[in-house]
């Protein structure tokens, strides 16, 4: 079944139905945890990018806020925020240390 489309639920036992209901709510939750997680990212890069360390700056905690959140929430698994954490902050501080060179 691809991804993100409604299973079809073959029996129709209580248990089974509240299990499926479940199982759709929790996952509409995780797609918008992992929705904001990768928009801040995204937003953060772009800044980034752009070489704008106050803009940077002000997305930096929201930023890392939100991927802790996402790990609490068992969204993304530990290690890869970790690694994602690390590499936007090795990328700010290179910003940072480009704009007080110059």
């Amino acid at each position: 079944m691809a991804q993100g489309q409604a299973t079809k639920v073959k029996k129709k036992k209580k248990s089974v139905l509240k299990r499926a209901a479940q199982s759709r709510q929790r996952a509409e939750v995780n797609r918008a945890n992992r929705t904001r997680v990768r928009t801040l990212m995204r937003r953060l890069r772009t800044a980034i990018t752009a070489g704008d360390p106050t803009a940077a700056g002000n997305l930096l905690h929201p930023t890392m806020s939100a991927i802790d959140q996402a790990i609490a929430k068992g969204v993304l698994h530990e290690n890869t925020a970790n690694r994602y954490k690390s590499r936007l902050t090795v990328a700010y501080n290179g910003v940072k240390a480009k704009a007080a060179k110059a």
